[in-house]
């Protein structure tokens, strides 16, 4: 009898373990995603250069919907992000800044986050950031995007800039200096 009351105990910590390895491999896939820049391939962001920006529509925060379109005719800076991406968040504040700084100019920011409503408004709201510039909520969703602006390879942050044309002229992944940013966009003015 002493064997059958102790199976639901391995059992339970069968199940605690198991919950405990996918948390750490989870862990580790977005830490390898955020400090291991791997080499753009043939169909990644080199191959998009000079091609015309793809169409998406996706919802902002509000549940508006938004299509690529509407900003048409401006120099055009699509970051994509995520809440956890903290590469990612070190590059708002500069994002915030050059939108304040050039969107007299023409340029215009748009965020694109891979994460829900939820865990974005809970995000800013902790941050005490308020945006300047539409940014959009792709879910899973914003990989496809991602992926047709070049970024095959899933690595977070990635930035891509589209001149007046709506031609993509610079891809780039991971973190995006506000010095960077700002001679792409001066490149294109």
């Amino acid at each position: 009898m002493a064997g059958w009351s102790r199976r639901p105990n391995l059992i339970l910590l069968a199940i605690a373990l198991f919950v405990v390895a996918a948390v750490a491999a989870n862990y580790l896939y977005r830490q390898r995603l955020q400090h291991e820049p791997q080499e753009p391939s043939a169909t990644s962001a080199a191959a998009v250069l000079g091609q015309s920006r793809p169409d998406f529509v996706l919802p902002d925060a509000l549940g508006l919907s938004h299509a690529v379109g509407e900003w048409d005719g401006r120099v055009l800076v699509v970051n994509f992000w995520a809440t956890w991406c903290k590469p990612c968040v070190r590059e708002i504040p500069a994002f915030i800044e050059l939108q304040r700084q050039y969107a007299g100019h023409g340029v215009q920011f748009v965020g694109i986050a891979l994460d829900t409503v939820p865990q974005v408004q809970a995000f800013f709201g902790k941050l005490g950031l308020e945006l300047n510039y539409p940014s959009l909520i792709g879910g899973t969703n914003a990989i496809s995007v991602a992926e047709a602006y070049g970024n095959s390879i899933g690595i977070l942050p990635y930035t891509v800039l589209v001149d007046r044309s709506g031609r993509i002229a610079y891809a780039q992944y991971g973190e995006l200096t506000r010095d960077t940013a700002e001679q792409m966009i001066l490149n294109l003015l």
